[in-house]
């Protein structure tokens, strides 16, 4: 394993083969080499050689004396290289010895600069023959990476074939030194739930929920995929309400939780319900809008004990909670939980991973289920927790798709209508007793122009991008370079004139405007989304996963455009549009009136109709596992240049089952360039050899420094 030297000025670092020798115990280089002990495995592993201690002959003048015990600095460098994933092994001055503990950050010196590290532990030999470059500095004393933080990032790195400084910088927030000079105790925040067992609260609804409840407050480790019921609670949603429940149980047994959620609004959600479970001061929300300052404050409360619970969007799958007993993610589905950033991770992977190697407990929620979990039930590593079906039958909204045949011989134009007359009679009947929902795909006014005479869509002169309209009195413009298309002609038939070929939720609050003059008509989307309305009579207009909470639950619902959904070219397509109608369909009062604009006979309308997503995931699973798609297989995309993409394809040593699938051209981002994507498929049995080829290949594209990149994603949700 290379180990970074220097030379005689200290000035230069030389990278040579060699690997890392364990920390020989005795005296009080036991305890400190313990604290660093469980995080060895970040590193490749050893080979027979000679461990050496490093020189510690009297200093020349200049060079500093290092520290007598444990002398040797084993260092993660913040370097993203793939070839150089690796730690490197650095001499601990002896002016820096009491502040260089495992976990700390520091700065080094690599390749003649300065960069940012964290030291993983300490030594007191190195395979390293000639001289060590020193550590520069410790940035902070305080231990911000955990041993158990330092194992989890490294499986997530080999889980995706990415690199440990990649996975670090979504684990440990920036830096901020006043927060940091803040201080704090040491121990927990006082309070927190009493050792007798209170009521089990919504759990009582699920035939195996005080099991659950009872074997996380015993100390143990259940692993659980619920679904849950549809309906609100006293103070929100009903499934906030159980989480808090749980995580309470996990409490009582002496143990820590973590909770992660899509977005700041579940995130809210969740919140409130921990602070009316545990009172304040026990738990944290981390979410990306409190700023850099105080999400780093609340993040050094968990590190140093003095909060035992996190609730969080997709970076607080890292928060480095004490003694963990379980961790919860819920909507699972969502695909705010797959990370933007290499290496890409998914936050259900991130929980599993941790909740094994913390011998800790899980739990997947949500009111749709996905084939990853059902894949984990199947296998036999986590439970069902789902409710009876007479308890769903009492809880559910009665749904009516729109073209239903008793519909139909009323108004042969409800097929084809957008809001047909069942639709019209749900949303008056509805505002007569409260807040009625309505369910747009699409965000905008007019978010797609189609040509009015040939139906051809409508594209920019300047770049092919298409077209669309802010408002209604608004000229048409290019949603890839932002021109306006004042002066737009067809390209096919020469017409000027334009058409909507999707109508967006802001264009649909404006057509119900009209339509109750009298109600007051509110949007949720991406201009702003509204966290919770009152109990009068009110249209909330939102996108799917922006519907905001109802007091007492919405009245009637109506799910437009159905076919928005159901007609993209997506693998997931039935199963997410599921997962938006469910979402929306359990925010309503029980039994109340749902309409859906899709044809009945699609199975995911039929799932809805009967509120049954388990068969409906599990009948995805089978298909999915008989045409050899994930979950039922590993599948890793690499997508770049065509020549790029060829390259490495022809280099990387695949394991003998692969199958490669490709390349084939993909879109690029704006049409301005070629791209190719290949996908590799192998049994699951086989995915970590996958990654470790892939990783292998990119890292000696790294070392040659090829010119063009070549983007590996492993498990990918777009697949087609």
């Amino acid at each position: 394993m290379p180990h970074a030297s220097s030379s005689s000025d200290d000035d230069a670092l030389l990278p040579l083969d060699a690997v890392r020798a364990r920390p020989v115990p005795g005296g009080a280089a036991t305890a400190r080499a313990r604290a660093g002990r469980a995080v060895r495995a970040a590193g490749t592993p050893r080979t027979a050689a000679t461990a050496r201690v490093p020189k510690t002959d009297a200093p020349a003048r200049g060079v500093p004396e290092p520290a007598a015990v444990l002398p040797v600095a084993r260092v993660a460098v913040d370097m993203p290289l793939p070839h150089l994933d690796r730690p490197f092994d650095y001499l601990v001055p002896a002016a820096l010895d009491a502040d260089a503990v495992p976990g700390t950050r520091v700065r080094v010196r690599f390749a003649g600069k300065l960069v940012d590290g964290f030291l993983l532990e300490r030594a007191e030999t190195t395979e390293h023959e000639g001289k060590l470059a020193r550590l520069e500095r410790v940035v902070s004393a305080e231990p911000v990476l955990t041993p158990e933080i330092v194992l989890l990032a490294r499986a997530v790195a080999d889980r995706y074939a990415g690199t440990l400084a990649d996975v670090l910088r979504l684990a440990v927030p920036p830096r901020h030194a006043r927060v940091e000079a803040e201080g704090g105790a040491e121990e927990g925040a006082e309070g927190g739930p009493g050792r007798e067992r209170p009521e089990p609260g919504p759990w009582a609804d699920y035939p195996d929920g005080e099991s659950f409840l009872a074997a996380l407050a015993d100390g143990r480790s259940p692993r659980a995929v619920w679904t849950a019921l549809p309906g609100m609670g006293e103070g929100g949603p009903a499934w906030a309400t159980a989480v808090a429940t749980a995580v309470r149980e996990t409490l009582r047994g002496g143990r820590g939780a973590l909770v992660v959620l899509p977005d700041g609004k579940d995130v809210a959600l969740a919140d409130a319900a921990l602070s009316e479970a545990l009172g304040s001061g026990t738990h944290v929300a981390l979410t990306a809008d409190l700023g850099p300052a105080e999400r780093y404050r609340r993040w050094l409360r968990v590190l140093r004990g003095q909060a035992r619970v996190a609730v969080g969007t997709r970076a607080a799958a890292f928060a480095p909670v004490r003694d963990l007993g379980l961790v919860v993610i819920w909507d699972d589905g969502d695909d705010l939980h797959a990370e933007r950033l290499a290496p890409y991770p998914h936050t259900r992977e991130i929980l599993s991973l941790r909740a094994h190697q913390a011998r800790a407990g899980l739990l997947i929620g949500g009111y749709a289920r996905t084939a990853e979990a059902t894949q984990l039930i199947a296998t036999g590593w986590a439970g069902p927790i789902a409710a009876a079906r007479e308890t769903v039958r009492n809880r559910a909204p009665r749904v009516h798709p729109a073209g239903e045949d008793s519909e139909l011989a009323k108004d042969e134009a409800a097929r084809a209508a957008r809001l047909p007359s069942l639709a019209w009679r749900t949303l008056r009947a509805g505002l007569e007793s409260g807040p009625v929902l309505v369910q747009v795909p699409r965000r905008g006014y007019l978010p797609a122009l189609a040509c009015q005479n040939c139906r051809a869509p409508a594209r920019c002169g300047h770049c092919r991008g298409p077209l669309a309209l802010r408002g209604g009195h608004a000229v048409p413009y290019c949603r890839w370079c932002g021109r306006i298309a004042g002066d737009w002609r067809c390209s096919a038939c020469g017409a000027a004139r334009v058409r909507a070929q999707v109508i967006g939720a802001r264009r649909t609050a404006e057509e119900l405007g009209r339509a109750f003059p009298s109600v007051q008509v509110r949007t949720s989307g991406k201009e702003g989304v509204l966290a919770t309305v009152g109990a009068g009579r009110a249209l909330v207009v939102a996108t799917p996963g922006a519907e905001p909470v109802a007091e007492g639950g919405y009245a009637a619902a109506v799910l437009l455009d159905g076919w928005a959904l159901l007609g993209r070219p997506d693998l997931r397509v039935g199963e997410e549009t599921l997962r938006r109608w469910m979402n929306a369909a359990a925010l309503l009062r029980p039994r109340a009136e749902l309409v859906v604009m899709a044809d009945s006979s699609v199975l995911a309308v039929q799932a809805l109709l009967r509120w049954d997503p388990i068969t409906h995931a599990e009948r995805e699973l089978a298909e999915r596992t008989e045409l050899g798609f994930p979950p039922a297989v590993r599948l890793a995309t690499l997508t770049g240049s065509p020549a790029a993409v060829r390259e490495m394809l022809g280099e990387v040593v695949l394991p003998g089952e692969a199958q490669v699938l490709g390349p084939v051209p993909v879109d690029a981002p704006r049409g301005d360039e070629v791209r190719e994507r290949a996908m590799v498929r192998v049994p699951r049995g086989s995915g970590s050899a996958l990654a470790t080829a892939l990783k292998g290949a990119v890292g000696v594209r790294s070392a040659r420094k090829a010119s063009e990149v070549v983007r590996v994603c492993i498990d990918p949700l777009d697949v087609i």
